[in-house]
């Protein structure tokens, strides 16, 4: 949720000073208690030298005493210095890591985030945005640096981190605040974003096909806006992107085939919009591809056509094609995608018979047929399957005496349940 931070500007003013009087304190401390250390040992050791060098004097004559080859007293004290010194430094960098080093060492790092610039194309862009996003946001966005500035907090909603000796924006999150207007370009100047999240919004017009230079986008929610037009195909070039939300806005047009060059795509919503066309085959070659919603839109073909690729979805276990205008019937071959969980077909045009192998779908555990035309019988195995938890089939044709299993409810799956 977007939160108001007006009112801690002096509660991180207060926390900085601590942090930084914390550091050197310790810092301090600590190099006081080194040097005392090392005094202390090369004490040690000359005390040492001193009572060898009496019991030589003291056991042996004079004359041999003599006869050895030394070197003088001070000549013999600098040495042993000098060994004393590279021992102990030997010690300590034996000496396993203790607490305070790895204290230290964030302590320093937060004070050196406190000290970074945020780079200036970012800058530029989150003014920009909060110029373009209403007076919720510019209520809540106080100072001139997204990242944070002296005593001022970082914006609400916006993650930054540190690049060198700069400070990136790596996270947007501005959801359930009802922006509206159109889709803010300046987003697109954020290059090193990971995450964007505007969702819940009353966003209209197109997602620009500037959205394509987010190389390093991972997720991007818009589901829940007002949103339109097609798709741009250049969401095809975020090669780091898994999530994609994009449901429940106003996309027409056909699902462009450029998805498929998303290889680590995980999750995709597309449904509650007027998508029409059939959906490209080439998203069956996403290899990590684990949910595909594509209901309650104006979709056509086959799910043979879907699925004719040698070796299609391989991970999927979530199939949502519900509230389309599908057709044809189930084919065999769909018993492949051993994934598979969920198989959402209700209210579409389809026919024919349920082939058997279907129900050979390890995994399979709802399966809806409702609302089509589909005729015959359904096979034994579908009723003997360990997982199969519901499968309902009002409104086709099947014979008398075929019965559902379970009791239907309408599949919600909620926001928790895809958190990353």
């Amino acid at each position: 949720m977007f939160i108001l931070q007006l009112d801690t500007a002096f509660a991180h003013s207060t926390q900085l000073q601590l942090i930084k009087s914390l550091t050197f304190s310790l810092l301090s401390s600590n190099l006081n208690s080194i040097l005392e250390n090392q005094n202390q040992r090369q004490l040690k050791i000359q005390n040492k030298h001193l009572t060898q060098h009496q019991h030589f004097r003291s056991t042996f004559p004079l004359s041999q005493q003599r006869k050895r080859k030394e070197k003088p007293i001070l000549q013999r004290q600098q040495g042993t210095k000098e060994r004393s010194i590279s021992r102990s430094a030997l010690k300590m960098a034996r000496a396993p890591f203790t607490s305070f080093p790895f204290v230290l060492i964030i302590l320093l790092s937060i004070v050196h985030l406190s000290h970074c610039k945020t780079l200036k194309r970012d800058v530029k862009a989150l003014n920009e945005i909060k110029a373009s996003l209403g007076w919720r946001v510019v209520y809540a966005w106080v100072g001139d640096d997204p990242c944070g500035d002296g005593d001022l907090p970082p914006w609400s909603g916006v993650t930054c981190s540190t690049v060198g000796d700069y400070r990136v924006v790596t996270e947007l999150e501005v959801y359930a605040v009802s922006i509206v207007g159109p889709f803010p370009t300046a987003v697109t100047s954020l290059l090193d974003l990971t995450r964007l999240d505007l969702h819940n919004n009353k966003l209209t017009g197109p997602i620009p096909p500037q959205i394509g230079r987010l190389k390093r986008l991972k997720i991007l929610n818009l589901r829940w806006n007002k949103l339109q037009d097609a798709i741009p195909p250049e969401i095809g070039e975020l090669k780091s992107l898994t999530h994609l939300y994009l449901s429940f806005n106003n996309f027409k047009g056909e699902i462009p085939k450029e998805l498929a060059n998303l290889p680590d795509l995980r999750y995709l919503y597309l449904h509650e919009n007027r998508l029409a066309g059939r959906i490209p085959p080439e998203l069956g070659t996403l290899q990590n591809l684990r949910h595909l919603d594509a209901g309650n839109n104006h979709l056509v073909g086959t799910i043979r056509e879907l699925i004719r690729i040698e070796g299609c979805f391989p991970a999927l276990r979530n199939l949502y094609l519900n509230n389309n205008y599908f057709t044809g019937g189930i084919p065999a071959q769909l018993a492949n995608l051993t994934s598979l969980e969920i198989l959402y077909l209700s209210y579409n045009k389809m026919s024919g018979v349920i082939p058997s192998t279907v129900a050979h779908i390890p995994k399979l555990t709802y399966l809806y047929l409702d609302h089509n035309q589909f005729s015959g019988r359904i096979p034994e195995p579908f009723y003997k399957h360990p997982f199969l938890k519901e499968m309902y089939i009002e409104g086709n044709a099947f014979r008398p005496g075929v019965n559902p299993i379970g009791f239907h409810k309408v599949l919600e799956v909620s926001d928790g349940d895809f958190l990353v």
